[in-house]
């Protein structure tokens, strides 16, 4: 069957993405869809393609991706070669060349496996799991190995799935090691990303929050300490969602309903369900019964007590052995005489078919069965020789008999750099041939084997690179991961547990897995011998928290790595860290849950100050703690004086107010009553330590100390001197050697959020929206839409890019509402200028919306005076209604600023001048020249306030010049509003460009004379 045929083109685009293993949010970006339409390709691929899971989707994608571009270069080739094709002929194949405009998302269709064999019988235990999940939102199918519980959930969870209306998800654990890393499995099940200050299971607690939606968690034994408290709160967190849940043993949760999954039923003889099973198995190797048989058949299901995996097993066998064979094997009277309970001999059925059908095979294939059961996750034949250290043709000649006799199960791996046939043994198989690994007295040879296999892969991966990457550390990570998880435990293997842990630190961070990314490299830690190691790696983790928004997690391993370096004898490394430990504490304020008390603030420094010495790393690490110091100090004390000790603390200020808030000030702050002097001196301050920092030559420690530079600059209103300094951080960081570590990303996306904001305050749209875009592709903010897009809507709404604003509205509001829907302030620029884009197309429902996010988001005076002063001044003046706009920005510069930051006061104070101008106000030239004052240099504010002098002068001429500036400063809206305030033959091509836009007729206001 061509499945690639039955593909549509928009889901070979998801399925191309697939392979590459991207998650739905990251598809979704890439696709400009939604997650949930996102969500319901992947299952229908699933479906049409028989796939068990994403990772098999990830995997038939470079197969079919292969098979559509054969395809698609022999219809061009076809269609090259027909000069006399018909138009209507070209119009027929143009959708495979673009893909239609994405309808809503229907129903999913569940994202269940699809078994390769049929599913036989089991019609009451189906409609008695299906009647308890019906009524309860917590069932677990318990039995023994091999008794059949995956098959059964599975086809219940098929019956059922019209009824979860939102979807219905399968997740296997079987190669989960960890108990901590089963939210992270089933976030991967669903395609949910790691979003940055949520851990993976709060994201999928956010993903299926209102759903109604089933979750099948399968094989939940080996690791019920880490399922049962991660159901718990994701069923305390989503209402609407049930869980059916397979294990071995009950998994004690609350509210758990039990149901005991029975063998399959020898009632009836030769037509039970237990000789359907064997017959249709039978048949897949070529052997049907005649009726004669089947009681025989019955007799062979009652000595394996109707279990499952047994049956299958000995069905198998039928080729070699014939059913004569395998009834004789059967006759062993001391099975008969063991006694004990029924379940103990369900177990005893299962286990005495692996020793029947292990007896049977070659001691060659004994012993390649045994070894390779220590991979966790699907083998090549090239690893499995490494790791049984048996010969390659040997090794792909066992694997193949073994399949043969159902104990291992094959796969195909296709990547981007090849692919290959896999092998993986049934869970129930495997735990039976570590068994036998351990008997045959050859675990620590073969875990050693492993290891080394691991370390090679580890390192491999650790170095980047290549378009299957993500591919390939998928492929072997829950391998890496086990094998840790030994040695760790294993002194003798101490160093290279170490050096695995630093690898999957290094490579789950690259996966954006940055939660096991902190977690290795604090791992790493405790494994070294050498304490400069342990600092090393303390350094690495704390940035990764930074980079998670964990501010207490990054505070907390600073100080751990400063008592790393103190052991290791190193009193240079131990300054740096504690005096970074304070000037995180001032950079990064808003990603504390527990604000750094000023006095801790100043004993870190000062110890730090101590421990330098000479070493000049550590002498601009404590300048630029004194920086910070300075600056939050300076912003207390001018707030104090300008707003009274019962003020709120600035709302654009939380990245240096949250140690020092003006009711929270260090002792001695009252030395510093002059705040412009306080200023002068902590850029003086900062300056050395960019100095200093530049001496020593780590870049990282530069673009820190200017990171600090460019808050005091705009704190003391230098708005061009604080552009500068972030746009020179910006290229400083491009000089970075690997831009892709902890440290380099977290600079690096604070520098590019930190030069957005410069240069939207400074008039350079261009730059704003090129940085912007640079930032909404940054992969670690790939599931945070909402973060990622904020500074390019703003941008693009300040432009006039209505389009371009409507676009990415949806992405920035879908990761928003998937977030949870978070108060937070920062983004309270990007609602606003959608809410004002939409003001500007007359779509007051939509507008309404807006402003609906921006009252969740928190109001505060920096949206009431800034930012959201600007946006409703644009609509009201649009409208015509200057007096109101004029009322809207009334307060003045010397008024407002410590709430108008200089990202918003050059517009601000520039569409208040031309507020004034525009509703006749008396003081409209005063006006004009305190703007001219405030906004040199901005292009656009200058234009804006040019155009307003203009207008009061009546000079037409010079109205239709600014046109031009705008233009060239990409500001398109105001380009054409300025045509329309022109008036004459120009307002014609001003309303055309307005109406082009997307936007509703300007009206305009009575100019003056």
């Amino acid at each position: 069957m061509d499945t690639a045929a039955e593909v549509s083109a928009r889901e070979a685009e998801v399925l191309s993405l697939l392979g590459e293993h991207l998650s739905n949010a990251e598809i979704s970006t890439r696709l400009f869809i939604s997650v949930r339409t996102v969500e319901s390709h992947v299952s229908s691929l699933l479906r049409k393609l028989q796939a068990t899971d994403r990772r098999a989707l990830a995997q038939r994608a470079a197969g079919i991706a292969r098979a559509a571009a054969e395809a698609e270069s022999a219809a061009a080739t076809a269609a090259t070669a027909t000069a006399t094709a018909t138009a209507t002929a070209t119009a027929a194949a143009a959708p495979t060349t673009s893909a239609p405009a994405p309808a809503p998302a229907p129903v999913p269709t569940p994202a269940l496996p699809q078994p390769l064999t049929p599913f036989v019988g089991r019609t009451r235990e189906c409609a008695e799991l299906a009647e308890l999940i019906r009524a309860h939102r917590q069932v677990v199918a318990v039995g023994p190995g091999g008794v059949g519980k995956t098959r059964l959930a599975l086809a219940v969870a098929e019956r059922v799935a019209e009824e979860f209306t939102d979807g219905v998800w399968f997740v296997d654990l079987v190669q989960v090691t960890e108990p901590g890393l089963v939210g992270a499995t089933v976030a991967g099940a669903l395609g949910v990303g790691e979003q940055p200050g949520r851990a993976l299971p709060e994201s999928v607690a956010a993903t299926l929050d209102d759903r109604r939606a089933l979750l099948v968690l399968d094989n939940c034994e080996q690791v019920r300490d880490g399922v049962a408290p991660f159901l718990e709160r994701l069923l305390g967190a989503c209402p609407r969602l049930t869980v059916l849940a397979t294990s071995r043993a009950r998994l004690m949760v609350p509210f758990e309903r039990v149901y005991q999954v029975p063998p399959f039923s020898l009632a009836g003889g030769g037509e039970s369900d237990a000789v359907a099973l064997f017959a249709s198995r039978a048949a897949a190797v070529g052997w049907v019964p005649d009726p004669a048989q089947r009681e025989r058949v019955a007799e062979v299901c009652g000595r394996l007590d109707g279990m499952a995996l047994a049956i299958e097993l000995a069905a198998a066998r039928l080729p070699t052995l014939g059913l004569d064979g395998i009834t004789a094997a059967l006759a062993d009277p001391l099975r008969m005489l063991a006694g004990g309970s029924r379940a103990d001999d369900r177990h005893r059925s299962v286990r005495a078919a692996l020793d029947w059908s292990h007896a049977l095979l070659e001691p060659s294939d004994q012993m390649l069965l045994r070894r390779v059961s220590l991979f966790v996750a699907p083998f090549a034949v090239t690893s499995a020789a490494e790791v049984t250290g048996a010969e390659i043709g040997v090794v792909a000649d066992g694997l193949a008999r073994l399949a043969e006799q159902s104990l291992l199960t094959v796969g195909v791996t296709v990547t981007a750099s090849g692919g290959g046939t896999t092998y993986r043994a049934p869970e129930t198989i495997r735990r039976y041939g570590m068994e036998r690994l351990t008997a045959a007295d050859e675990l620590a040879e073969v875990r050693l084997r492993h290891l080394r296999w691991c370390l090679a892969r580890a390192a491999e991966l650790a170095k980047g690179g290549g378009p299957d990457w993500r591919a390939r550390f998928d492929a072997v990570a829950d391998d890496l991961r086990a094998a840790l998880a030994w040695a760790a435990e294993d002194a003798e293997q101490r160093a290279d547990a170490y050096r695995l842990a630093q690898d999957l630190a290094i490579t789950t961070f690259t996966r954006q897995l940055i939660g096991e990314s902190q977690r290795r490299y604090e791992q790493a830690a405790g494994l070294a011998d050498d304490p400069a190691q342990a600092a090393a790696m303390l350094r690495q983790a704390a940035a990764v928290a930074g980079c998670r928004m964990r501010g207490d997690d990054l505070h907390r391993l600073r100080l751990e790595a400063a008592d790393a370096a103190r052991r290791s004898g190193d009193d240079g490394g131990a300054a740096r860290d504690l005096a970074t430990a304070a000037s995180d504490a001032y950079r990064f304020a808003s990603k504390f849950v527990r604000a750094l008390p000023p006095e801790e603030a100043a004993s870190l420094i000062a110890e730090a100050q101590q421990l330098a010495g000479g070493d000049p790393a550590a002498a601009a690490a404590v300048a630029l703690a004194e920086a910070g110091r300075m600056l939050t100090e300076s912003f207390a004390v001018e707030q104090q004086q300008q707003s009274g000790p019962d003020s709120d603390s600035h709302p654009d200020s939380s990245k240096y107010s949250s140690p020092y808030s003006s009711s929270s000030q260090s002792s001695d702050s009252s030395s510093h009553s002059d705040a412009s002097a306080m200023i002068a001196a902590t850029i003086a301050c900062a300056e050395k330590a960019v100095d200093l920092a530049r001496r020593t030559g780590d870049p990282l420690a530069e673009s820190a100390a200017l990171d600090t530079l460019a808050g005091a600059q705009s704190w003391a209103g230098e708005a061009f001197a604080a552009t500068a300094t972030a746009l020179r951080r910006l290229a400083l960081l491009e000089s970075v050697p690997h831009t892709d570590t902890p440290a380099a990303t977290l600079e690096l996306i604070e520098a590019l959020g930190e030069a957005t904001e410069a240069t939207v305050g400074t008039g350079d749209l261009a730059a704003a929206k090129h940085l912007a875009r640079q930032l909404a592709d940054h992969p670690l903010l790939a599931e945070v839409g909402h973060r990622a897009t904020a500074g390019l809507l703003v941008a693009d709404a300040l432009a006039g890019d209505v389009a371009e604003v409507l676009a990415v509205s949806d992405r920035f509001l879908e990761a928003w509402q998937r977030s949870g829907s978070p108060a937070k302030s920062i983004l309270g620029p990007a609602a606003a200028g959608v809410a004002m884009v939409h003001g500007l197309r007359g779509d007051q429902e939509a507008r309404h919306a807006w402003d609906a996010v921006l009252r969740q988001l928190g109001s505060s005076p920096w949206e009431t005076y800034g930012y959201g002063a600007v946006f409703d001044a644009l609509v009201l003046l649009h409208r015509g209604q200057a007096r109101e706009a004029l009322e809207r920005v009334t307060p003045g510069p010397d008024e407002v600023w410590r709430w108008v930051t200089w990202t918003w006061l050059h517009w601000y104070v520039a569409l208040r001048a031309e507020a004034a101008v525009l509703a006749g106000s008396p003081d409209a030239r005063d006006r004009l020249v305190e703007a001219r004052a405030a906004v040199a240099g901005n292009p656009i504010a200058d234009a804006l306030v040019e155009r307003a002098e203009a207008l009061l002068d009546g000079d037409r001429e010079r109205v239709l010049a600014t046109a031009r500036v705008f233009d060239a400063a990409g500001c398109r809206y105001q380009a054409a509003r300025t045509l329309v305030l022109a008036g004459g033959p120009d307002a014609v091509r001003g309303e055309a460009s307005i109406a082009e836009l997307g936007l509703a007729p300007m009206a305009t206001a009575a100019t003056p004379a």
